[in-house]
């Protein structure tokens, strides 16, 4: 039969089976103060050669400087936000580089069942009073379906003991299971998750791709659950 567990309960089971450079911000820190410094020195220029008998008017002189404070706080802004994405970038490194040898939930149905365990796991898009878990064989043959009862939305693991729908237990291998949702009667829509465990880590442009073994590989963000 198959059981809902806590997170810890699973992991344990499932371990049984199996940025912008500082030349880049210093670059960008010069060009901004030198821009500053430019203007100045052109608008003192210009108030010192203006006509006596038509001097500049306050208002264009104001709305130089104001043009000049909003170039700047943009260039503070950009800086700001720089130093905001290579921190994102190096946290998000560091949390990738961590999930080697852990084990993850990720979109799939395979369910590999070893020593008479096998562990997989539900996403709900909602709050469901059923959820039905169906098992099957390579060869598409119902092994175990049986009830998980109801859960809130969000994710969850569950383990299945190797025993069919006839109480017998079942071969060692893998094996295939959907899932299916209802509240009152009516569809809620359900994601099966199959565990896996991290054996790499690499970068591809923006993105952290991971290597999940036999399930093949993943981005960073596929990841819904560590066990």
């Amino acid at each position: 039969m198959a059981t809902v567990n806590s997170t810890n309960t699973a992991a344990d089971i499932f371990s049984s089976i199996n940025g912008t450079s500082s030349t880049s911000k210093s670059s960008t820190a010069t060009a901004s103060k030198d821009m500053a410094t430019n203007f100045l020195t052109m608008l003192t220029t210009q108030l010192k050669n203006q006509d006596p008998l038509n001097p500049l008017d306050n208002a264009q002189v104001t709305s130089q400087l104001a043009q000049i404070n909003t170039v700047s706080g943009i260039e503070k802004l950009n800086t700001t936000l720089t130093k905001l994405l290579s921190a994102y970038d190096e946290t998000q490194a560091m949390q990738a580089s961590n999930l080697i040898g852990k084990a993850v939930m990720v979109a799939g149905s395979s369910l590999q069942l070893a020593s008479g365990q096998a562990v997989g796991g539900v996403k709900l898009e909602s709050k469901a009073d059923a959820v039905t878990l169906t098992i099957t064989d390579a060869a598409g043959n119902v092994v175990q379906s049986e009830s998980l009862g109801a859960h809130d939305a969000g994710t969850f693991d569950f383990v299945w003991d190797g025993t069919n729908s006839a109480g017998k237990t079942a071969a060692d291998g893998n094996y295939k299971f959907s899932v299916s949702a209802t509240l009152n009667g009516k569809k809620v829509n359900a994601t099966a998750l199959q565990a896996g465990t991290v054996t790499a880590v690499t970068r591809s442009g923006t993105d952290f791709v991971i290597d999940v073994g036999a399930l093949g590989s993943y981005s960073f963000d596929d990841v819904q659950q560590i066990l």
